[in-house]
């Protein structure tokens, strides 16, 4: 599902972001959207967190359905 390909590709963005910040002590979003506190950098935020919420539901689903449907 083209849902399922964003969700991740949205989690893996915020995964980065995370390991920036760990890493480097450097935020790419808050940098590229005018902060923690701006209100682009807060739905960035927001989607990231509702993708990864998504992405649980990837570990639950069965193999075959997931295949059927590629």
């Amino acid at each position: 599902m083209i849902i399922d390909k964003i969700a991740l590709i949205l989690a893996i963005i915020g995964g980065l972001n995370w390991g920036s910040i760990g890493i480097f002590g450097f935020d790419f979003v808050a940098f590229a959207f005018g902060g923690q506190a701006g209100a682009v950098s807060r739905v960035v935020y927001t989607l990231v967190g509702l993708s990864a919420i998504w992405c649980i539901s990837l570990l639950f689903r069965e193999r075959d359905a997931v295949d059927e449907r590629t």
